[in-house]
C-alpha cells in the first residue's frame, strides 16, 4: 500500500483528498496535519510514502516544512508533493529547489492528484501542466533544432505531448495507445536523453521548440 500523509489547514480539503486517495485500491492515509509543524513532526513519525502538503499554513508555512522533510542536506529525504492554490512562479522554484517531487494545483482534480503520488512514489516529478507550460515558455538558449538524441518518431510524439503538459492518460488516449506503452516510451526516453523526470524532458522538448 501506498501511505498517504495529508497536511492542509482546510478541514474540507483534507477530508476530500482524503476521498480520492482512499478510494484508491493501492492507496491508504496514514495520518492528517492541519499546520506545518504537525506536517513535520507526522511525516517524521510515521515515514509516509508520500506527503501531500499546502503551502500556507499556521505556524510554519508548506515551503519550510517542506525544506525540513525533503530540502538539501536532508539525510533521509521523504517524497513531498506541494499541492496549493498558488501558482506564483516563486513558490514553484522555492518547491523544486526544496525538494519537492511534484507542485500541483487544487483544481488540478482526482485524476492528476492520484498520477502524482504514483509519480512521486516511482522517483518521478509531476507539475500541473499549465504551470509546467508557462514555466517552460521562458526558456532561452535554443538548442540545435535537429538533435533528436535518437530518439524514434514515436517517441518524439510522445515527448512533444509531455512538453503540452499531458498526463500519460491523455497521451493515451491522444495517440490511440495503451498507458502501459506510454509509460514504456518514457522510460526509453529517460534513458536516450538522462533526463531524471517528465520535467526534465518537457525542458528539453521545449529547448528545441518542438512545441509552440
Amino acid at each position: 500500500m501506498i501511505r498517504v500523509l495529508i497536511a492542509d489547514d482546510q478541514a474540507m480539503v483534507r477530508t476530500g483528498f482524503g476521498m480520492i486517495i482512499g478510494a484508491q485500491p493501492d492507496m491508504t492515509v496514514v495520518g492528517e496535519a492541519a499546520d506545518g509543524v504537525a506536517a513535520v513532526e507526522l511525516a517524521r513519525r510515521l515515514r509516509p510514502d508520500v506527503v501531500l502538503l499546502d503551502i500556507r499554513m499556521p505556524r510554519l508555512d508548506g515551503l519550510e516544512a517542506l525544506r525540513l522533510l525533503a530540502g538539501p542536506g536532508v539525510a533521509d529525504p521523504i517524497r513531498v508533493v506541494v499541492v496549493t492554490t498558488f501558482d506564483l512562479d516563486e513558490y514553484v522554484h522555492t518547491a523544486l529547489a526544496n525538494g519537492a517531487c511534484g507542485f500541483l494545483l487544487k483544481d488540478s482534480g482526482p485524476a492528476l492528484l492520484i498520477e502524482a503520488v504514483r509519480a512521486a512514489v516511482s522517483g518521478d516529478a509531476l507539475i500541473s501542466p499549465s504551470i509546467t507550460v508557462r514555466l517552460l515558455e521562458h526558456l532561452s538558449s535554443p538548442a540545435p533544432a535537429h538533435d533528436d538524441a535518437g530518439l524514434s518518431p514515436r517517441e518524439l510524439d510522445v515527448v512533444k505531448l509531455v512538453a503540452r503538459g499531458l498526463t500519460n492518460a491523455e497521451i493515451a488516449a491522444q495517440l490511440f495507445i495503451a498507458v502501459g506503452t506510454v509509460k514504456t516510451h518514457l522510460a526509453s526516453v529517460q534513458m536516450k536523453l538522462t533526463a531524471r523526470n517528465r520535467v526534465e524532458i518537457a525542458a528539453w522538448a521545449w529547448e528545441r521548440r518542438l512545441v509552440g
